[in-house]
């Protein structure tokens, strides 16, 4: 083995060795940042822009909504992406939780598929049913942090 690569991993496991307090910290942030990007662009659509754009005449809200779930898209995706990553570290860097534990998690981890299959479906190009299926994110959304909330209560 060259003692280039040899120096090279030994500098690479100090440098993590050195993270081991900052990197969980990280995660949560971009976990966190990543949820509250996805479930609050989806609250602040559904809320309070639709409703705004009620006064509009119907070819200019059909742009309008067109040019919001296109500028959504690109966070829609980096989101799950942060979601995906930090929950994965979360989950393999947290053992030892009990059944009621696991079973609260397959719960959520089932309306987090709903959420990310409905949030990429949102972004699509002239969804016909945009404002519902946005209605059934903001559901599941608050009820994945009710019970991110209980499960932090818990472990």
């Amino acid at each position: 083995m060259d003692h280039k690569l040899i120096v090279a991993l030994w500098d690479g496991f100090a440098i993590l060795d050195a993270m081991g307090d900052a990197l969980p910290v990280i995660m949560r942030w971009i976990h966190i940042t990543s949820m509250a990007t996805l479930i609050g662009g989806v609250l602040y659509a559904r809320l309070v822009m639709f409703p705004a754009m009620a006064a509009l005449p119907e070819d200019a809200r059909a742009a309008l909504a067109e040019r919001a779930a296109a500028r959504f898209r690109p966070s829609v995706l980096a989101a799950i992406a942060g979601l995906i990553i930090s929950g994965l570290f979360r989950l393999l860097t947290t053992p030892g939780h009990n059944r009621f534990y696991h079973m609260l998690l397959g719960v959520k981890l089932l309306l987090v598929l709903h959420v990310f299959a409905v949030a990429l479906l949102i972004v699509q190009p002239q969804h016909p049913r945009r404002v519902r299926l946005m209605t059934g994110i903001m559901i599941s959304g608050l009820v994945i942090i009710g019970i991110s909330a209980w499960l932090n209560r818990i472990f």
